[in-house]
């Protein structure tokens, strides 16, 4: 299963990667915060804080990624080319 699908590149998503270090990825619907995790340090080597994930109204799985100190998440960005 391909946990991760796509990362956001909206406005708001833009926003919360330059202020809080924050990237946004569209993620499978069967995902788990644990498998979101664990694919996203394994293919960016990264340190993840915090997970949050939320269903949207077009019914697609959101999940916000909180990454440490140490990552900035403009890095990240430039990596998926959306900055």
């Amino acid at each position: 299963m391909d946990v991760l699908k796509y990362p956001l590149a909206t406005e708001k998503a833009i926003k919360m990667i330059e202020a809080n270090n924050i990237v946004t990825f569209i993620v499978d619907s069967r995902a788990t915060a644990n498998l979101i995790k664990n694919e996203l340090e394994s293919k960016f080597k990264v340190k993840i804080d915090n997970i949050r994930i939320m269903i949207d109204t077009k019914g697609r799985k959101k999940a916000y990624i909180k990454l440490n100190n140490e990552t900035p998440a403009i890095d990240i960005a430039t990596k998926l080319g959306i900055m």
